[in-house]
């Protein structure tokens, strides 16, 4: 039976010369026995504490910003397990662990865990490859920093795209049935039937 574990962590997201304190959203979808991370964000510890004694098949980042892949390479090392990565993001993940190696991940690549699938989305705009997680059978959707409730994911940073994130929220994710539910990288969850009638109000603020 599928099951979804929430950890979250605090610590320094970094870019631009710029450094905001952040709490993070770490997702664990498996069942009793084996598991993917999704995020790997400031702590090991208590994601290793969520992972129990489980398999962990795999740790995906859904960008590259450093909050989202901090302690991946320990993640790795410690479980025994690979690390996903867009490599459209192979420059920001370069930023924080230069040239460690990843493998890389492409959109439509779906994995199958707890006999579900679990398909790539590349939404680009919070960076390039910024990529969602969509399991149709479930109705759930992490959606990393490319949509939170209320609105797409920061763009005012290098490498990042106002308009491109709104194409790809627009086409990826508003496209998807009312009723699935967003896990966020940061945040409160929300729901794509709460967050598809503010699409133009977004794309008049600008953000």
């Amino acid at each position: 039976m599928l099951r979804i574990d929430h950890v979250e962590t605090n610590g320094t997201f970094a870019l631009d010369g710029g450094e905001w304190n952040v709490d993070n959203n770490i997702w664990l979808v498996g069942d009793d026995s084996e598991v993917y991370i999704i995020d790997a964000a400031h702590n090991a510890a208590p994601i290793i504490e969520a992972v129990g004694d489980r398999t962990v098949r795999g740790i995906i980042c859904t960008h590259g910003h450093n909050d989202h892949v901090t302690v991946a390479p320990e993640l790795s090392a410690r479980l025994s397990a690979p690390i996903y990565l867009h490599g459209g993001d192979r420059m920001l993940w370069e930023m924080t662990h230069g040239d460690t190696t990843f493998i890389e991940m492409h959109g439509m690549q779906t994995f199958t865990i707890a006999g579900t699938d679990m398909q790539v989305l590349n939404t680009p705009g919070h960076s390039p490859g910024s990529c969602c997680l969509y399991l149709p059978e479930a109705n759930e959707l992490f959606s990393g920093d490319t949509l939170f409730q209320g609105g797409p994911g920061a763009t005012g940073r290098s490498f990042s795209s106002f308009d491109t994130i709104i194409d790809s929220i627009q086409k990826s994710i508003l496209t998807l049935p009312a009723e699935t539910k967003v896990r966020t990288g940061h945040g409160p969850h929300t729901y794509v039937k709460d967050e598809a009638p503010h699409l133009e109000e977004w794309i008049r603020r600008g953000h």
